[in-house]
């Protein structure tokens, strides 16, 4: 049995969009590789775990640079594995600048590369012009790379530049973990008492400066209280902002940190999906997806490059507004809010949508795909 060897920031349990596609691809080649992970620790120790039938490494992590773990004990180890378990593969996930540069080193020519490329550097300019010469020295070595989107590829100075090595393959939520459970419909239930006769907005994300909250709580000051939004996510660095922008308003609502059932209960009760992402750091939009599963129309910003207008098209599963068009979001939201029809059409080319490009059966059948052309 050929073996594998992922290279991920971090790993499941770890909740986010690598995360969750690092997993899944365990989970599409376990029958027919094995499959070894490495990844950093959230912790300073080291640990060793089963998840499903993967071993993960984690690695302890000393400190953080521009969003970059450090660690010394992921070098040996890295260097020990190439070494010892011998991967016929190595799928690296990007960006991850700090593991790339090591596994230049180390890697052997006769180790298959495949890089995962979720998505540029872009708040990090400087960083992004001092690494630039490790990811093209690290594209030109590699025997494939997965992008996420036909987008993406036109949109990325890298992508582009090895078009013919690319392969795309859209993300996948996770359906199972999306099914609507008794706890998560009661929740729904409460939320919709709550709010009778309004228009539910749901967004979901961390709340940081790409996600764009802050201009979706611009929008909510233009609207009347028919409207109510309801924010789930991490806090983060956008959180003291926003909540300076809504003191006195009681219809933009943080939420915080959801359990499954609680955000699965947020989107059934919604009527429109909010994604306000304003930048390519969004490569792609797992949450995006994730609330179109619930037949939910998105109003979205278009973002030159980035896959997030690949997953909605515009005009057919929702709206795509102008970048960062405060006035334009808040008439999208009345235009939809006016109009039951049309929010149930969107909703059901949305659900459809998903259900034909980005469930873990397409998933798992195109990353198989792509191993067998090896």
């Amino acid at each position: 049995m050929k073996r594998i060897l992922q290279i991920s920031k971090y790993y499941s349990p770890e909740v986010g969009g690598m995360e969750k596609i690092a997993s899944a691809i365990s989970d599409s080649v376990a029958d027919k590789y094995e499959v070894k992970v490495l990844c950093f620790s959230r912790k300073s120790k080291s640990s060793t775990d089963i998840v499903g039938d993967i071993e993960v490494v984690r690695c302890g992590t000393k400190r953080k640079i521009a969003s970059q773990p450090i660690s010394f004990e992921i070098v040996k180890k890295l260097r020990r594995i190439i070494k010892n378990y011998e991967p016929d593969y190595i799928i690296i996930h990007e960006p991850n600048p700090y593991m790339t540069f090591f596994m230049m080193k180390f890697i052997p020519q006769t180790m298959k590369l495949i890089v995962y490329w979720h998505s540029d550097i872009v708040k990090q300019k400087i960083g992004e012009r001092v690494l630039r010469g490790l990811y093209f020295k690290e594209l030109r070595r590699a025997d494939a790379v997965i992008a996420t989107s036909p987008n993406y590829i036109e949109g990325s100075i890298y992508l582009s530049y090895v078009k013919n090595k690319c392969f795309v393959i859209p993300n996948c939520i996770n359906e199972s973990m999306l099914q609507v459970t008794k706890e998560s419909h009661k929740i729904s239930e409460e939320v919709r008492k709550r709010n009778p006769d309004r228009i539910i907005c749901v967004g979901i994300g961390r709340v940081v400066p790409y996600k764009g909250f802050e201009y979706l709580a611009k929008v909510a000051k233009l609207l009347d209280d028919r409207f109510v939004f309801y924010i789930s996510g991490y806090p983060g660095e956008s959180t003291p902002i926003i909540k300076k922008m809504v003191k006195g308003l009681n219809n933009f609502i943080l939420l915080g940190e959801t359990s499954e059932d609680e955000q699965k209960g947020y989107l059934e009760a919604s009527d429109i999906f909010c994604f306000p992402s304003i930048t390519k750091n969004e490569a792609f939009g797992l949450a995006l997806a994730e609330g179109m599963y619930f037949s939910k129309p998105a109003i979205t910003y278009q973002i030159d490059g980035s896959g997030v207008n690949y997953v909605s098209i515009d005009k057919q599963t929702g709206i795509e507004v102008k970048n960062r068009d405060v006035e334009g979001y808040a008439e999208a939201l009345k235009k939809l809010a006016d109009d039951r029809e049309l929010r149930i059409q969107m909703g059901k080319a949305a659900r459809k949508r998903v259900e034909d490009n980005f469930l873990a059966a397409q998933f798992h059948k195109n990353i198989l795909k792509l191993f067998d052309k090896f």
